[in-house]
């Protein structure tokens, strides 16, 4: 573990090189934390955190105490993913969206892991923010159990075109309608997805050897979904739309459709 005068003593040495992060401050290294995350949460580069700790790789260590310098922007912080956490809940909590808190974090999919954090920058409900890549260590997901799907997809679009790219797969399939608002029925996706909270969501039921969960999809008909259910009568080319009202799962019946995997 280094000491801060060492840290300090860097900070005084290349007071030139910094001139634009004129404040310096010790930061308790935490499980979790890379180079990258703390240049971004103090605004600093990960190059002038290793030049005031003398360090000669990127490798960092919990309890270890690391200078920085800089101020934290006020509209920039970490979550840490707990249970039951979805994007979009993330999203509105921060009055942000999901495709920023994305597009920030390089994720390619709405499935999130426990006690990963993620940077979020507060009101930014426009257009995506670019952000530059993040190293291995910070992008990498923890391999533990799946929670809740985000549930604001694409607005419905029955033209087929993606507006994500093209289309992995392609098949044809048998699709019916559900409802969450049978009697007995949870509402609750095998994702997670609070469907009865969640009124709106466009959410099908799939068989995940043919359709992986958490995809993003287009279906004739039904437009852009997330494949966040499984049903036990939906196997093979098969899927279940999830409808609010009853009648409209009725009035769909059953109904050959192409779907669109979507990259």
């Amino acid at each position: 573990m280094k000491k801060s005068i060492l840290a300090f003593a860097a900070a005084a040495a290349i007071t030139g090189g910094l001139g634009t992060h004129a404040s310096a401050q010790d930061v308790k290294v935490k499980d979790g934390d890379t180079l990258w995350a703390l240049s971004q949460k103090y605004d600093v580069s990960v190059k002038d955190i290793k030049t005031l700790n003398n360090l000669n790789s990127d490798a960092i260590y919990s309890g270890e105490v690391l200078t920085v310098s800089g101020q934290k922007v006020s509209n920039k912080q970490y979550y840490t993913v707990e249970q039951g956490d979805t994007l979009w809940k993330i999203a509105q909590k921060y009055s942000t969206s999901v495709e920023n808190i994305k597009s920030l974090n390089k994720l390619t999919s709405d499935i999130i892991h426990p006690n990963r954090q993620l940077l979020i920058l507060k009101g930014q409900k426009g257009a995506t923010v670019q952000q530059a890549s993040a190293p291995a260590a910070a992008q990498a997901e923890p391999k533990k159990s799946v929670v809740k799907a985000a549930t604001n997809v694409p607005a419905s679009n029955t033209n087929g075109s993606s507006q994500t790219g093209d289309a992995v797969k392609q098949l044809t399939v048998s699709a019916t309608g559900y409802t969450a608002s049978c009697e007995g029925c949870s509402g609750v996706t095998a994702t997670g997805v609070d469907l009865k909270a969640n009124p709106n969501a466009k959410v099908i039921s799939v068989d995940p050897n043919v359709i992986p969960l958490g995809s993003k999809v287009w279906v004739e008909g039904y437009g852009y979904a997330t494949a966040a259910d499984t049903g036990g009568a939906i196997k093979g080319n098969k899927i279940d739309l999830f409808f609010a009202n009853k009648q409209d799962a009725l009035n769909w019946g059953v109904k050959q459709v192409t779907v669109k995997v979507l990259k």
